[in-house]
Protein backbone atom coordinates (compact mmCIF):
# COMPACT_ATOMS: atom_id res chain seq x y z
CA UNK A 1 0.00 0.00 0.00
CA UNK A 2 2.99 2.16 0.86
CA UNK A 3 4.37 1.91 -2.15
CA UNK A 4 1.18 2.87 -4.29
CA UNK A 5 0.80 5.88 -2.14
CA UNK A 6 4.57 6.71 -3.31
CA UNK A 7 3.89 6.39 -7.12
CA UNK A 8 0.78 8.03 -6.82
CA UNK A 9 2.60 10.75 -5.23
CA UNK A 10 5.57 10.74 -7.13
CA UNK A 11 3.41 10.75 -10.43
CA UNK A 12 1.50 13.86 -8.96
CA UNK A 13 4.38 15.87 -8.31
CA UNK A 14 5.73 15.23 -12.14
CA UNK A 15 2.18 15.91 -13.51
CA UNK A 16 1.93 19.20 -11.64
CA UNK A 17 5.85 20.46 -12.81
CA UNK A 18 4.80 19.27 -16.21
CA UNK A 19 1.59 21.63 -15.84
CA UNK A 20 3.50 24.38 -14.43
CA UNK A 21 6.26 24.05 -16.76
CA UNK A 22 3.47 24.93 -19.42
CA UNK A 23 1.87 27.68 -17.96
CA UNK A 24 5.17 29.69 -17.61
CA UNK A 25 5.99 28.90 -21.35
CA UNK A 26 2.28 29.50 -22.21
CA UNK A 27 2.91 33.31 -21.22
CA UNK A 28 5.55 34.21 -23.49
CA UNK A 29 4.30 36.11 -26.76
CA UNK A 30 5.49 34.26 -29.72
CA UNK A 31 7.61 37.12 -31.04
CA UNK A 32 9.39 37.52 -27.37
CA UNK A 33 11.68 34.81 -25.81
CA UNK A 34 12.86 34.48 -21.82
CA UNK A 35 16.43 35.43 -21.58
CA UNK A 36 18.79 34.68 -18.17
CA UNK A 37 21.53 37.16 -17.25
CA UNK A 38 20.62 40.06 -19.39
CA UNK A 39 18.86 42.09 -17.07
CA UNK A 40 20.27 45.15 -14.71
CA UNK A 41 19.04 45.18 -10.78
CA UNK A 42 15.53 45.38 -10.27
CA UNK A 43 14.87 45.13 -13.86
CA UNK A 44 13.71 41.66 -14.79
CA UNK A 45 10.64 40.21 -15.93
CA UNK A 46 8.99 37.53 -13.48
CA UNK A 47 10.19 34.44 -11.87
CA UNK A 48 13.80 35.93 -11.12
CA UNK A 49 14.50 32.18 -9.24
CA UNK A 50 16.08 32.16 -5.66
CA UNK A 51 16.23 34.77 -3.52
CA UNK A 52 13.64 36.65 -5.45
CA UNK A 53 10.19 37.10 -6.41
CA UNK A 54 8.55 38.25 -9.11
CA UNK A 55 9.20 41.52 -11.70
CA UNK A 56 11.89 43.81 -10.67
CA UNK A 57 13.02 41.55 -8.18
CA UNK A 58 16.25 41.05 -8.85
CA UNK A 59 19.04 41.99 -6.88
CA UNK A 60 22.33 42.78 -9.10
CA UNK A 61 22.69 43.32 -12.90
CA UNK A 62 22.82 40.47 -15.17
CA UNK A 63 21.62 37.80 -12.50
CA UNK A 64 22.12 34.64 -13.88
CA UNK A 65 18.76 33.76 -12.75
CA UNK A 66 16.49 36.88 -13.61
CA UNK A 67 15.27 36.82 -17.14
CA UNK A 68 13.66 39.49 -18.94
CA UNK A 69 11.62 39.09 -22.63
CA UNK A 70 13.35 40.09 -25.13
CA UNK A 71 13.19 39.40 -29.25
CA UNK A 72 12.69 35.90 -30.16
CA UNK A 73 16.33 35.24 -31.67
CA UNK A 74 18.46 37.78 -30.19
CA UNK A 75 18.99 36.40 -26.47
CA UNK A 76 22.44 34.45 -27.26
CA UNK A 77 23.54 37.78 -29.09
CA UNK A 78 23.15 39.73 -26.20
CA UNK A 79 26.61 40.66 -24.71
CA UNK A 80 27.26 41.93 -21.14
CA UNK A 81 29.75 41.78 -19.10
CA UNK A 82 28.92 38.62 -17.65
CA UNK A 83 28.95 36.95 -20.54
CA UNK A 84 26.05 36.29 -23.28
CA UNK A 85 22.22 36.04 -22.79
CA UNK A 86 21.25 32.38 -22.32
CA UNK A 87 18.01 30.57 -22.66
CA UNK A 88 18.31 28.49 -19.85
CA UNK A 89 18.73 29.55 -16.18
CA UNK A 90 21.70 28.12 -14.40
CA UNK A 91 21.01 25.08 -12.33
CA UNK A 92 20.26 25.05 -8.79
CA UNK A 93 23.89 24.43 -6.74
Amino acid sequence: MSTNRFAVSTLSAVALSAMFAIAAQADVPADKEKCFGVALAGKNDCAAGPGTTCAGTSKTDYQANAWKLVPKGTCTTIKTPKGMGSLTAPMAK
